[in-house]
């Protein structure tokens, strides 16, 4: 016998039926009964300071339990204030369910205060959007959370009107999943296969949709079965631990690193692209190889229409069946076997060296050896996150999340905050500029008030170093680029956590053991130079 619920209710038991727990927004009363409906269904509701930080705190606990982030947010300017986050998702691959608030359509025409097309502004950074129904808010949440899930991983809009939150529904049976995509076969597999005998110079690009169910295990199977070295986009990094001989570290944003890895790309005979998606990298990566000289495999869940780089085999089909039918015979040969890849590694270490006594690299060389090897880590956008990325060795899938594709900033220390609640007992350290920082510093109380203890690393020099940087570059005015020298670890101590202030690499490891042992979120601001990354990234 089917149970008469509301619509909302309906909808948040399919959310906690996809293994949602937490949701994250801050509430108006045009969502008060979604609110409800998920409190009830046993998704508990965290309030936050705003939505944008709200929905980084959602994704942070998605890297930890692969379930939908939740965003809630009343009409108008609560909507509004999400867009930032939710196009981030959209473009760094992060499933999120945005449940947004909003008045009937019939009282929409006569009444506008705080009232636009909501949906019009979602649609285009989203997979899909959706105006709930009473008589099909079952279908919308099964299709949502199933376009949301789906390859590649997005986030959902639906569009929750207030009376309809209340209006009574069924609930009806889940839809059946439709089939998964498959591997290739017949021609274009032997294809690929002949193409993998052929290479001695074989280079793999591994990306975020790697990361996928299954992708972690197929990319190391075959990589070991084909010895084939490879590169990691930022966000891939960790997919195998970059201690492995094969592994040249991540790349993206790093001039630098460019330098050393651009020259094997140009005499690679086969790249493989891995669920490589090159949103997340700089512009020097575009048309990085002639692809009418240079063998291309292009392995990806849905077709790449970026044009920035060419593929000669492009397998649009699931990524671990696709690997796991490639990695099946090993090489006929050493790959690269005049010693390219060591030598490239050990020129990436020297360029990356962990020995300065401090500035921004001293600070990262200072965590890596003090924290723990599992430490999941989180990188806001800016300078430091770029030398992070490059000096960082991850041993674990998802270990050091960022906003890649967008390159949003003030979302590490939300991102720390989501992933400490779900994992409260790992170690969990953000990385963030001061200026990013200050973005999102009224969130420390949302860490005071939900008990949560990450450790804040804030690198303070009171400028905007990377365009300050580039300014140098460009032989420009300094400009708009320059702020105060601010307080931080007062203003942790003043949200109801630990602040520490270090200028040395002594006061660091002294203020990581503490914080490490802190029962609050500690601050910890590092103050360098703004000069420090000149030549290191």
């Amino acid at each position: 016998m089917t149970q008469t619920l509301r619509a909302a209710d309906v909808l948040a038991r399919r959310l906690y039926a996809a293994g949602c727990r937490h949701a994250f927004g801050m509430p108006g009363g045009e969502v008060l009964t979604l609110v409800d409906a998920l409190t009830r269904a046993g998704i508990t509701f965290h309030l936050a300071k705003h939505e944008n930080c709200a929905g980084f705190m959602g994704e942070g606990v998605f890297h930890a339990d692969g379930a939908p982030a939740i965003l809630v947010a009343t009409l108008g300017p609560g909507a509004l204030n999400g867009v930032n986050v939710v196009a981030n998702a959209h473009q760094d691959r992060v499933p999120m369910l945005v449940l947004t608030g909003c008045v009937d359509a019939d009282e929409a025409e006569t009444y506008t205060h705080q009232v636009l097309d909501q949906q019009a502004v979602f649609r285009p950074i989203t997979k899909a959007s959706f105006r709930l129904d009473p008589g099909a808010a079952a279908v919308i949440a099964d299709k949502a959370v199933r376009i949301a899930t789906a390859p590649r991983q997005g986030p959902v809009h639906i569009d929750v009107p207030i009376s309809f939150a209340e209006t009574p529904a069924t609930e009806r049976p889940a839809l059946s999943a439709p089939a998964g995509a498959s591997a290739p076969a017949g021609a274009t597999l032997a294809q690929a296969q002949s193409w993998l005998a052929e290479a001695r110079r074989p280079l793999a690009i591994i990306g975020l949709d790697a990361l996928l169910p299954g992708g972690s295990e197929a990319v190391a199977a075959f990589i070991e079965a084909r010895q084939i070295p490879f590169v990691t986009t930022y966000k891939a990094k960790g997919i195998l631990p970059e201690g492995h001989p094969l592994c040249l570290g991540g790349a993206g944003l790093s001039p630098l690193a460019d330098r050393h890895l651009m020259p094997l790309l140009h005499s690679a005979d086969l790249i493989l692209g891995i669920g490589y998606d090159p949103i997340e990298m700089r512009t020097g990566w575009r048309d990085a190889w002639d692809a009418q000289q240079t063998r291309v495999i292009d392995i990806t869940p849905e077709a790449n229409t970026h044009y920035m780089h060419q593929a000669s085999l492009p397998l649009i089909a699931d990524i671990p069946a696709t690997l796991a039918a490639l990695a099946v015979a090993a090489p006929a040969a050493t790959p690269w076997p005049s010693g390219e890849i060591p030598k490239t590694k050990a020129a990436l270490a020297e360029a990356f060296p962990q020995t300065d006594d401090w500035g921004p690299a001293g600070v990262i060389a200072e965590c890596l050896a003090n924290l723990p090897a599992d430490t999941a880590l989180t990188a806001d956008s800016g300078a430091h996150r770029i030398l992070l990325s490059q000096m960082w060795s991850c041993n674990l899938p998802r270990q050091m999340v960022q906003s890649s594709g967008l390159c949003t900033m003030g979302c590490a220390v939300p991102l720390a905050m989501g992933r400490k609640l779900a994992e409260p007992e790992r170690c969990v350290v953000s990385f963030s500029g001061d200026a990013g920082f200050l973005m999102v510093a009224g969130e420390l109380a949302t860490a005071a008030e939900m008990g949560l203890a990450p450790i804040f690393v804030v690198f303070v020099d009171a400028s905007l170093s990377l365009i300050e940087l580039k300014q140098r570059q460009r032989q420009l005015p300094n400009a708009g680029v320059d702020f105060g020298r601010h307080d931080f670890a007062a203003i942790g101590r003043a949200f109801g956590g630990a602040g520490q202030t270090v200028r040395n690499r002594a006061e660091l490891r002294a203020a990581l053991e503490t914080a490490m042992q802190a029962e609050t979120f500690t601050v910890i601001a590092a103050e360098i130079d703004r000069e420090g990354y000149d030549g290191r990234i």
